[in-house]
């Protein structure tokens, strides 16, 4: 027989692995295709002892091929036609030993061998055990992925099926089935390259004590995250944070708010948009001592001295970048946030109240602009992040019309 093409503009292949969470699959095939989703699947041999083919072909209304091998197939060309019939391809779940296999080229079964050759792009969400997920290999060959431009969706903290608790459940269905819908969406900033600092600075005070805020990076990697959906190449520049960095196209670590000056100057003229979400310090030690200072029973006294502000660095360029700066206000955030913007000269501020939204997962967004004051209620970052990503590209279309 011959591989049935796809029917409509929207079409997934879901690939499916080895492990507990593949019972997930069902429902996640359930919603996808719900959401008017094209969806075929494709499982490996361990997958079948999680979950049945048959379910997946009821479920999809497509046979379930599993094997590289397939006499019924004409051609015996499988992994050729269903990895160019698709315009995503999702492996839900992805153990350790595919991820593995897809990090370092390996192609030995249905699945990794159409991986291998896809010209789509390809989402893996991990489901594992949290030591397998902590090994260093494991973190080496997730690494591997990001640098490949290979979208990690999760995982997700909680209880494991082995009775332990941590890192490594996979997403949960709607979770996954939100990733592909962005997927599907407008790419607002197709072609446009876009410069992000996130997350806060460490100011050294000796070899073990440094000046830091309360910043996660959550609202400047949720925006990274948002740009690559909208079509962008993004680079991030990111202060320390503990947090899995985005599949973007040059992520820069830093630590002080010079390196943070010094990245930027590097990266700033090869961008159109650049969004200073980082919360930077104000302020660093005038001297840094490279041993630890002793304690003893005397005060110790600090002399500060302001660092430098990046964003009005940017903002100064003579061909700068369309600019959106953040403010994190604890009073009068109307008043402080308009003021920063015309100080400043940006076309937008994004604004929010820094007591309720660092280190939180969801915040509320106020955006000042030219016509005014614009407000986002409280939502998730990453939903957040979407909708201030939709209104960066139209403000950056009139600007440039």
């Amino acid at each position: 027989m011959t591989i049935a093409n796809f029917q409509n503009g929207r079409r997934l292949l879901l690939g499916i692995t080895g492990g507990i969470a593949a019972y997930k699959a069902a429902e996640l095939a359930r919603l996808l295709i719900q959401d008017s989703i094209e969806v075929q699947t494709v499982m490996t041999e361990s997958a079948c002892h999680f979950v049945g083919p048959t379910t997946l072909q009821a479920l999809t209304g497509k046979p379930v091929y599993t094997q590289l091998w397939d006499d019924s197939i004409n051609n015996s060309m499988a992994h050729i036609d269903l990895s160019r019939m698709a315009d995503i391809i999702l492996v839900a779940p992805a153990s350790a030993d595919f991820i593995a296999k897809i990090a370092h080229g390996l192609a030995d079964d249905l699945l990794s061998t159409l991986c291998l050759a896809r010209n789509c792009p390809l989402m893996v969400a991990p489901a594992m055990n949290r030591q397998m997920l902590e090994n260093p290999a494991t973190q080496r060959n997730l690494t591997t992925l990001q640098k490949d431009n290979i979208a990690i969706l999760g995982p997700a903290h909680g209880i494991q099926a082995c009775g332990e608790s941590g890192m490594g459940r996979m997403l949960e269905p709607h979770e996954l089935v939100e990733a592909v819908q962005n997927f599907f969406q407008p790419k607002s900033l197709q072609g446009k390259r876009v410069l992000i600092t996130a997350g806060p600075t460490f100011e050294a005070i000796d070899a073990v004590r440094g000046i830091i805020n309360l910043s996660s990076g959550k609202m400047g990697h949720a925006i990274a995250q948002a740009a690559l959906e909208a079509g962008a190449e993004v680079t991030l520049i990111s202060g320390p944070v503990c947090l899995t960095y985005p599949a973007v196209k040059k992520l820069i670590p830093v630590t002080s708010a010079n390196d943070m000056l010094a990245a930027v100057k590097n990266e700033v003229s090869f961008n159109d948009i650049f969004i200073s979400v980082a919360a930077v310090a104000d302020y660093r030690p005038a001297i840094s001592h490279t041993q630890k200072i002793k304690k003893s029973d005397n005060n110790l006294a600090l002399e500060l001295v302001p660092n430098p502000d990046i964003l009005q660095y940017v903002a100064n360029l003579p061909n700068r970048p369309f600019c959106v700066g953040f403010a994190a206000e604890t009073e009068n955030i109307d008043q402080n946030a308009e003021s920063k913007r015309r100080k400043k000269n940006l076309p937008l501020l994004v604004a929010n109240l820094a007591q309720e939204a660092m280190g939180a997962d969801d915040s509320t967004l106020l955006l000042f602009d030219d016509n005014g004051k614009h407000a986002l209620t409280k939502a998730p970052k990453i939903d957040q992040a979407r909708c201030l990503i939709k209104y960066i590209a139209t403000l950056y279309e009139q600007h440039h019309a």
